[in-house]
């Protein structure tokens, strides 16, 4: 196959079906009809002689052929569409772009204002989307361009992968003003004995505190668990429940703050993009603006 005679269209349409495992998702996404979808399709088998896609109840199943170049498509898709911006000047005050992030609901609440602040004053005309995605699925988010950065702490590991560090956070305990405990030291059974609000995105399974615990043969009473982090700070400051969590968030509300009586690891927040938009202008200015943020934040 020479690729002088292949319309590079149809990997722009390879990548989609990768993506979406269906052929109706595909064309949507893309903003063409379905059957276009499954004539460029029907151009790629035969252009490498593999069905590259499987018909199964569970969508389309990729080849190993697929398989072995997926990365590579991407790859070049996205230097493609980095190009068309490298070349050009950047200039924040007149650029128009989105942005597509992935960020947990705490950072997002810590950075977004923040971005949105310098954005107006500084870029007015670049607009930010911000979405969830599994760690699991970062990778091919930013191989994709379905995310443009992600914010995660420091446990991505892709050959494909760029990334910077953000910061980092201490671990305390929040409780409300007229909480009962009345001293100003915690030790382990002050700890033990409260009732725990636990946050996490997972319906069951511990966390980074309870990890730690477990470590050391302990184990706290959860109470309440909770998806995200912003409600959690609402209870603790309603009830006699104490709240676990990176300083940073505590220190936004009027309330006691407490040092743990045990270590625990710091949170540590990381960027990551693909490597093809490394030279992207607006891309690394963004990317300047997040890590200045960030960093201010964690001092």
């Amino acid at each position: 196959m020479r690729l002088s005679k292949v319309d590079l269209n149809l990997f722009v349409v390879f990548e989609a079906v990768y993506r979406t495992r269906n052929l109706t998702r595909a064309a949507e996404m893309l903003f063409i009809t379905q059957p276009a979808v499954s004539n460029a399709l029907a151009r790629m088998r035969k252009a490498f002689d593999d069905p590259l896609f499987v018909s199964t109840p569970a969508g389309m199943i990729p080849t190993p052929a697929s398989e072995n170049i997926i990365g590579r498509v991407r790859e070049a898709l996205q230097l493609l569409d980095s190009s068309t911006h490298v070349g050009g000047r950047f200039d924040p005050a007149t650029s128009e772009r989105t942005f597509r992030l992935s960020m947990t609901d705490l950072t997002e609440a810590l950075l977004l204002p923040a971005l949105e602040e310098v954005l107006q004053r500084l870029a007015p005309g670049i607009r930010i989307e911000s979405y969830f995605t599994t760690r699991k699925e970062v990778p091919e988010a930013l191989a994709s361009s379905a995310v443009n950065l992600a914010i995660d702490a420091p446990l991505l590991d892709d050959p494909y992968l760029e990334q910077e560090p953000l910061g980092r956070d201490r671990y305390a305990c929040m409780l409300r003003h007229d909480h009962p405990f009345a001293r100003k030291k915690l030790t382990f059974d002050d700890y033990l004995g409260f009732g725990h609000i636990h946050v996490s995105s997972r319906r069951q399974g511990p966390g980074l505190v309870d990890a730690e615990l477990n470590r050391l043969g302990l184990r706290r009473s959860i109470q309440t668990r909770v998806q995200h982090y912003l409600v959690a700070p609402l209870i603790a400051m309603r009830t006699d429940l104490v709240l676990t969590a990176p300083l940073v968030l505590l220190q936004r509300y009027d309330a006691r703050i407490l040092e743990l009586p045990f270590d625990l690891p710091d949170l540590e927040s990381h960027c990551y993009w693909h490597r093809s938009v490394t030279g992207d202008p607006a891309h690394r200015w963004l990317r300047e603006q997040i890590g200045r943020l960030m960093r201010e934040m964690s001092q």
